[in-house]
């Protein structure tokens, strides 16, 4: 990449990114708008909780936990085909399950809370405004920065006592990453409530629709394409940017 459109683009991520902080917090009816300071918190929350995933699984398998990174990674030869449906299908277990133990572990303030909302809120995704079209972009412009800053931050591969450990998270450090997806939610976050990971959002979908849960409204099922596809469109597009980038430009 020449060093003009480095410039380009390093200056694009940061405005992209930074006034998108105060959109979140200044515009109405935005994610972050209302309260702020519950904004940082949750944002926050998920960032440090992608350091906890990524220290735990890094070593192991790369610790992709998002099906837009397995995507990404196979896109670049990093990741064999036969092995791609094996991390996704983890991953939407993993999330389901993760969710399902949230649920038992608060359950006595689930059975309290009577904002249906707010219940539904707590496991997955919805926008602040519903529009369709700005909705799957938020989702795909959110997952490029995240599949987009990995590739640049990571080589492809790393050696763990002899053997090629598989490109992932885990492979550019378990902080820079935390810190990554927590700048992702604060600027880019307030309109859907940045899912960027399709398994994060279907897997907890899926239990909100079967879990007895009280006072709970529908799922959002008319919605819950969005959270998947964007991402991964997102991820992909992030892929073939990067190459542009780095062949011809």
């Amino acid at each position: 990449m020449s060093a003009f459109w480095a410039e380009f683009v390093g200056t694009f991520l940061l405005i992209f990114i930074g006034n998108g902080v105060v959109a979140n917090v200044v515009l109405k009816d935005t994610k972050g708008g209302g309260d702020p300071g519950s904004w940082i918190m949750i944002t926050s929350a998920w960032g440090f909780a992608v350091f906890v995933g990524v220290v735990v699984a890094g070593p192991y398998s790369g610790a992709h936990l998002n099906p837009v990174v397995t995507l990404a990674l196979w896109l670049d030869g990093a990741l064999e085909g036969s092995q791609v449906g094996v991390y996704m299908l983890a991953q939407l277990l993993g999330a389901a399950a993760g969710t399902t133990t949230n649920y038992v572990f608060h359950k006595p303030h689930y059975d309290i809370t009577e904002d249906a909302a707010s219940i539904r809120g707590s496991f997955c995704t919805s926008p602040a405004i519903k529009n369709t079209w700005n909705n799957f972009f938020s989702e795909l412009a959110g997952a490029f920065v995240l599949m987009f800053v990995i590739f640049y931050i990571s080589d492809g591969a790393f050696d763990m006592a002899g053997e090629q450990v598989p490109v992932g998270l885990g492979s550019v450090g378990a902080l820079p990453v935390a810190i990554l997806v927590w700048v992702i939610g604060l600027g880019l976050g307030g309109t859907t409530g940045y899912a960027i990971n399709p398994a994060r959002d279907l897997g907890p979908r899926i239990m909100h629709q079967l879990l007895p849960i009280k006072n709970k409204m529908d799922s959002g099922w008319d919605y819950a394409w969005i959270p998947v596809i964007a991402p991964l469109c997102g991820g992909a597009l992030a892929f073939y940017i990067k190459e542009l980038l780095l062949t011809t430009v």
